[in-house]
């Protein structure tokens, strides 16, 4: 299953080299100057919109040269006019500025998750009349002009959008990524910069942790550079996935240059799960991680020597730079990476494509560092964020203003439950999650510890309520949240079921949460992802 974008590639009469590029409408702002001040420079791409199925069939549609011969796709199935009539009219264009259309690609989307793959259709067309009035909405490009933004960044410059690269962009460059399997789904950009989401033993709504990989087909003779920490002609960041699917990143690594360097964010199972793969593949491979992150890290996972990175450092991959971000708040020693040349800011689990990770309380996470981390990376102004679930971000500014909000709205929402009576973790844990799944309380509950200890950092807690009291009840919490838990299966999906069975089970569960308990939440230090 897959929904469908319609993307439309228009030539200028007078260029045939230029291509019509739409300046992309903004999220929406928050109306409140703290966040606002951050703004995202102007983004262009391919006009685009979503295609539809066709449920009326009386009528024949646009003609589309080629679509007939397609074997990736029926375009009959979709109302090719609806779509190309809506893109049109936000260009100010009628179906009639246009001569014939050709399909010129289909693209299928790697399964990033959440939700279904948007496979994209690209038609082509060219317009009658160039000197349409465009009121500054589009504007003509080339490819060269485009490669020059996205290869040649400056600070707050315009920004070129991934359906101009997917179409036009990397098949010029015949980007290195085609030396990987073509089994394989991935989606690269910037150019160079290859995202290949794989299965993990993450948590839900995703499935999949992005193997980041860099491989520029230019090779730098700078090894002797003493100012970079390692040196490379490839790297990877991450390698998490399940062992189903280790003889795939097997593959992976086989066709990258012997000479590779891999950048691990944090300890998460679902970030290294796939380090044995590369050590016994190739042993030469240089790891960089942080020196918590390794000292968690089992020797199961990566038994030889590490180059430790703290922050600020820089990594010669092929003759790019990218430098080693310090970012702290999701675990005390969490690392992010900057692509200098693209501005594009991998950002390990410090943002998730869809909702937002749970900090890991057992691995130093801090509410604090969160809120530090997330100015510091505002102040990068990158042009895309990458997470490590789910897909790149196009607005950066405006997704980590929304984390900002968004935490200090949950803030303020448990900062109100304690002022109205709640003490213990359960207690406002269920009055400030209220709406949400209970079978999410357990790592909600590891953020609003830390919230609470943020908020007695800034002294906004009431002078009557222990902080040192509250910690104590985390025991308690599990044990009230599983007689929750399964109260709500019972009512909800299982009616029939046993008594002794829930006894068991509750009573497994309970002993479970108190040895979690004890032992640090070891689940939680495991995946990290929260609600």
């Amino acid at each position: 299953m897959a929904t469908h974008n319609l993307a439309v590639i228009l030539k200028n009469p007078s260029n045939d080299a230029e291509f019509l590029l739409l300046k992309q409408t903004p999220r929406p702002k928050f109306s409140e100057d703290q966040y606002d001040s951050y703004v995202d420079s102007d983004l262009w791409d391919l006009p685009s919109t979503l295609l539809n199925l066709q449920h009326d069939h009386s009528h024949p549609g646009i003609v589309i040269q080629g679509a007939q011969s397609s074997h990736n796709i029926d375009l009959t199935k979709f109302d090719v006019q609806l779509a190309l009539t809506g893109v049109l009219e936000k260009l100010g264009l009628k179906v009639n500025d246009v001569g014939e259309w050709s399909l010129f690609k289909y693209v299928e989307e790697a399964e990033f998750g959440p939700g279904f793959p948007v496979n994209t259709v690209f038609i082509m067309g060219k317009l009658l009349d160039g000197n349409q009035n465009c009121q500054g909405l589009w504007k003509w490009m080339s490819t060269e002009s485009c490669l020059t933004w996205l290869l040649e960044v400056k600070p707050c410059s315009d920004r070129v959008g991934p359906l101009v690269v997917l179409a036009l962009i990397n098949d010029t460059l015949q980007s290195a990524a085609w030396t990987l399997p073509p089994t394989l789904r991935y989606q690269e950009y910037p150019p160079g910069v290859v995202i290949l989401p794989m299965r993990s033993k993450t948590r839900k709504p995703f499935l999949t942790t992005n193997l980041v990989i860099f491989a520029p087909k230019q090779v730098s003779d700078t090894v002797g550079d003493c100012s970079f920490v390692a040196h490379g002609d490839a790297l990877i960041v991450d390698p998490g996935c399940r062992h189903e699917y280790h003889e795939e990143l097997k593959q992976i690594v086989a066709c990258l240059p012997e000479k590779l360097i891999v950048f691990v964010t944090h300890h998460h199972l679902d970030h290294v799960e796939g380090l044995s793969i590369i050590q016994k593949c190739n042993p030469n491979a240089t790891l960089l991680a942080h020196e918590n992150t390794m000292r968690r890290i089992g020797r199961g996972d990566w038994s030889l020597g590490y180059t430790s990175v703290s922050g600020e450092e820089d990594i010669l991959v092929g003759g790019h730079r990218l430098t080693v971000i310090f970012a702290p708040g999701h675990t005390d020693s969490h690392m992010a990476l900057l692509d200098v040349s693209t501005n594009s800011l991998i950002v390990g689990d410090h943002c998730v494509g869809q909702g937002s990770a749970a900090l890991d309380i057992t691995s130093g996470g801090n509410m604090t560092e969160y809120f530090q981390t997330s100015y510091k990376f505002l102040e990068l102004s990158p042009h895309t964020l990458i997470p490590m679930h789910g897909r790149v971000n196009l607005w950066p500014k405006n997704m980590l203003c929304g984390y900002l909000k968004n935490r200090r709205n949950r803030e303020e929402s448990i900062l109100k439950a304690i002022e109205n009576g709640a003490e213990t973790l359960f207690d406002i844990v269920a009055n400030v999650y209220s709406g949400v799944d209970c079978s999410l309380w357990t790592a909600a509950a590891s953020n609003v510890r830390l919230h609470v200890d943020h908020l007695d950092q800034q002294k906004k807690l009431p002078k009557e309520f222990s902080v040192q009291r509250f910690h104590k009840t985390w025991v308690p919490f599990f044990l009230k949240w599983t007689c929750a838990y399964v109260s709500s299966r019972i009512q909800f999906k299982c009616p029939k079921l046993k008594i002794s069975s829930l006894l068991i089970t509750g009573t497994v569960i309970g002993i479970a949460g108190y040895s979690l308990g004890k032992k640090a939440c070891f689940h939680l230090s495991e995946t990290g992802k929260g609600a």
